[in-house]
């Protein structure tokens, strides 16, 4: 009965076990089930993604940065430029506490304040994952001793970079600008680009700011390359697969000759100004001057704190394009246009006569003339040669503020130029219209018989850019030819050695009589004979046309006179001139402001006198003039010159230039041929 119990308990326990090895049998049946169907499914269904992500796992595909494009004045001079360096850069992500590493790393490479700055400021201004330079152009030397260190700093490597370099310095900075590492409000703009644009910039850490670095960044720019690079398990790199080099950025052939605007540069000294010269013939820009200066070299790792306070803080605004974007009361250089408007719309012919006494008045205010000496019987010739300001007062008073502005719109004035720089702005030509949109309160919006007045010489409301100066200045000696005015003049493609020539956009011509262009271009010759600018141009072997120009910087009281020596230096009147040359065929037409440095005759028009004197005859001042020039002394003709091609831009040896012609007829003959100055 036992032995019964016993087998029975037996076959209990077996089928127990039967049961729990069925039920083991089928998990692990249903585990190898699933790892099979896993495996089809990894293997087969997603073998060619999964494929292609361990491939990209193994391989990192490292964009290439492009050479940026140079830049070049008319004559080949580099004017913007790059050299490769090695620089010292954290990865804040993958570093340990950012001060403490630093100091370690000032034991093995010296780090200065300065760099310290910088990088704090990039800090502030990038994200933790990117790349910084702490030391920027590394020596052979510290690149070694850091190698030999490396492993104690992670997080820290050496790179090879490109960097911008700015040959000459502070010459040409305000038309070239400078470049700049991208920042955060830069990098979103950048996501509405194209998505081939956005993947051209992969790699890229600096674009163009200011002027040309920035109007043509695609051009100069260029192309990025990439490298696919065989990677560890831990991310080094073991091999190179494949690469696509990178294609250089375009080459800017400007218009500007970089030897004159050197010496229009050095001409201002330390005032404050600007200078915009043309050709007439096709808006090509020959020189683009504001002063004061500032190195663009400071920009390209980061400019420091200091730096930038002193330039942004300085009483002088050294970072301010007076050119492009400083407005100045055009003064008298305004009468020529004020002429040919009266001689264009009817309201006044070359022969009338009017008197000028001295003063003229209007609702019992006074405005006075130069001095208050009167002038007599004055013709529009005579207004223009003795400036007369009575004659352009009675002839605002006659047109009155919307035909003055109908009449002198289309020269340019109160619009942008369309200039291939960004920025520019627009200044004031009023208008009635223009006053109601500028003011809120109704009685500021009434326009006043009063405010006319001191329109037609040039003062009250209007204000104007020495770019929109020149080209109003280039359409009125022309006969009415208008063009954009064009700092590039040539586009090179550095690898197939095209070169796209960069034409000036005609805008349709102004329908000036023959006779009106003449008289005009006859009376601006004769202030340069007979006027207020003849000791300037005493002796000069050309015939040239100009107009003088003393702007109010502040408003002087009715019952004062203006006296200099009582103001500050930064309230007297701004010095302008107006200019062409050779009179009878124009090749160049220049506007130049030289802030609160009196009349026109005497800062102003000597600046024009050399810059004619390099165009047409191919000769500097003397030292003793460019130096007389500098500090206002010099309204007589120039001394003992030089010739252009013995005198090297401070900082660079230029190639040399051609001498001119022994004669003037030869001279202008040698200009008419090559298509103007070169």
């Amino acid at each position: 009965m036992a032995g019964m119990t016993e087998l029975k308990d037996l076959e209990q326990e077996l089928g127990a076990f039967r049961a729990r090895l069925l039920a083991a049998a089928a998990f692990v049946l249903l585990a190898f089930a699933l790892l099979g169907a896993r495996l089809v499914h990894l293997q087969v269904l997603r073998h060619e993604e999964l494929a292609t992500q361990a491939e990209a796992n193994r391989i990192a595909v490292v964009p290439v940065v492009p050479n940026r494009g140079l830049i070049v004045d008319r004559n080949g001079v580099v004017l913007a430029t790059n050299f490769s360096a090695y620089t010292l850069e954290i990865t804040p992500s993958r570093a340990g506490p950012l001060e403490a590493l630093i100091d370690e790393l000032a034991t093995v490479v010296e780090i200065s304040p300065r760099d310290r700055k910088r990088f704090r400021r990039l800090l502030d201004e990038s994200r933790s994952f990117e790349s910084l330079p702490i030391r920027t152009r590394l020596a052979e030397e510290e690149v070694a001793r850091f190698t030999a260190q490396r492993f104690r700093f992670p997080g820290v490597d050496v790179k090879a970079r490109l960097f911008r370099n700015y040959p000459l310095g502070e010459v040409g900075s305000h038309l070239l600008g400078y470049i700049g590492r991208i920042n955060q409000a830069e990098k979103k703009a950048m996501e509405d680009w194209a998505d081939e644009d956005q993947a051209n910039y992969k790699g890229t850490e600096h674009i163009g700011k200011l002027g040309l670095e920035q109007a043509y960044e695609r051009e100069l720019h260029g192309i990025t390359g990439f490298e696919e690079v065989e990677t560890s398990a831990g991310g080094r790199a073991v091999r190179l697969l494949k690469s696509h080099a990178a294609t250089p950025g375009h080459t800017l052939m400007l218009s500007v000759d970089i030897r004159l605007q050197a010496l229009v540069e050095q001409m201002f000294g330390d005032r404050r100004g600007a200078l915009v010269a043309l050709d007439p013939r096709n808006g090509e820009v020959l020189a683009f001057v504001s002063k004061p200066t500032f190195d663009p070299n400071l920009f390209v790792d980061g400019i420091d704190h200091d730096s930038w306070k002193e330039l942004n803080e300085s009483i002088d605004k050294p970072l301010l394009n007076r050119a492009l974007r400083g407005t100045y009361p055009p003064g008298s250089t305004f009468k020529p246009f004020m002429a040919m408007a009266a001689l264009a719309s009817g309201k006044r012919g070359a022969g009338t006569v009017i008197h000028d006494g001295g003063t003229f008045t209007l609702g019992g205010h006074v405005f006075r003339s130069h001095g208050d000496h009167g002038l007599g019987a004055v013709d529009m010739t005579r207004s223009i040669v003795k400036s007369s300001n009575v004659y352009y007062y009675s002839l605002a008073n006659e047109m009155g503020v919307d035909l003055m502005h109908e009449q002198l719109s289309p020269f340019g004035f109160g619009r942008h130029t369309g200039i291939d720089l960004e920025g520019e702005v627009t200044g004031v030509l009023p208008s009635t219209e223009w006053k109601r949109r500028a003011y809120r309160k109704p009685e500021q919006q009434r326009w006043y018989a009063g405010e006319t007045i001191s329109l037609g010489i040039g003062q009250g409301y209007n204000n104007f850019t020495m770019l929109q100066l020149a080209s109003a200045t280039a359409t009125l000696v022309s006969g009415g030819q208008r063009f954009k005015p064009r700092l590039v003049r040539e586009i090179e493609d550095v690898v197939t050695r095209e070169r796209r020539r960069v034409a000036s956009d005609a805008i349709e011509p102004l329908p000036f009589e023959p006779e009106h262009v003449e008289l005009i271009n006859r009376a601006l010759h004769g202030v340069t004979q007979e006027g207020t600018s003849t000791r300037v141009f005493m002796g000069a072997p050309y015939q040239s046309g100009g107009k003088t120009g003393t702007a109010q910087a502040v408003g002087i009281r009715q019952h004062e006179r203006y006296n200099a020596a009582r103001m500050e230096e930064h309230q007297r009147d701004h010095s302008l001139y107006i200019a062409m040359a050779p009179l009878q065929q124009p090749t160049v037409a220049l506007a130049v402001v030289v802030e609160n440095a009196g009349f026109g005759s005497e800062a102003a028009a000597p600046i024009a006198r050399r810059v004619f004197d390099y165009l047409l005859l191919g000769q500097y001042p003397s030292e003793e003039d460019l130096a007389a020039t500098r500090i206002g002394k010099s309204s007589a003709p120039i001394g003992t010159p030089r010739r252009a091609a013995d005198v090297p831009v401070p900082g660079i040896g230029l190639p040399p230039v051609a001498a001119a012609p022994a004669t003037m007829d030869a001279r202008l003959a040698a200009l008419a041929a090559s298509g103007g100055p070169r």
